[in-house]
């Protein structure tokens, strides 16, 4: 990914990883080319998201490196999969949020849908949670290490080692590690066509 310019000072948003600034401006660029592409105003998508208009303004301008939380609300209003702001999977990116590291191995299409892999970390402590995704969205979590609790907020399931969680993520949803052990697993998101 592409560093930001030495006199461009970036500065991170709460939660996120102050040495992930590389590709904030690639990142930037594609959220306003989606965003002016379906003829949104600035205002309009960060009313829409759920985020400050000056986060917003600063995600795209490169100066900000913004949260899993705040792409993930970012996407869903514009109706496209994380991946559509992230440089391609060959970069492995990684996303922050506040209980939450990700990183993208790979994306899949096919006819019906685009589903994206994550290598996933859960601190243990405050849980983290994210904003629904667009109508449709599955979410598929399989547990390596520790103790997860994941999925809609009103009805969270828990799976240690060895299990698996599903839930359909189109409303909020947490993850949180139960205990004090780190969760290590695999995060499988499917973005069904429209």
């Amino acid at each position: 990914m592409p560093q930001p310019s030495p006199t461009r000072r970036t500065t991170p948003e709460p939660g996120a990883d102050p040495g992930a600034d590389q590709g904030a401006a690639e990142v930037g660029r594609r959220v306003r080319a989606l965003r002016e592409e379906r003829g949104i105003s600035l205002s309009a998508l960060a009313r829409l998201a759920g985020v400050g208009k000056a986060t917003l303004s600063g995600l795209e301008n490169g100066t900000r490196n913004p949260t899993l939380e705040t792409l993930y609300a970012v996407t869903a209003q514009l109706g496209v999969p994380l991946t559509a702001v992230l440089s391609g999977p060959a970069a492995t990116p990684t996303v922050r949020g506040a209980a939450v590291s990700a990183t993208l191995l790979e994306v899949f299409d096919d006819a019906d849908a685009t589903y994206e892999l994550y290598r996933m970390r859960v601190r243990p402590g405050p849980g983290q949670l994210s904003p629904a995704h667009q109508p449709g969205v599955t979410e598929h979590v399989t547990v390596f290490a520790g103790v997860l609790r994941a999925g809609p907020v009103d009805a969270p399931l828990t799976a240690a080692a060895g299990g698996h969680l599903r839930w359909t993520s189109d409303v909020p949803h947490l993850y949180a590690a139960v205990g004090d052990e780190e969760v290590a697993a695999s995060l499988l998101l499917r973005y069904p066509r429209r």
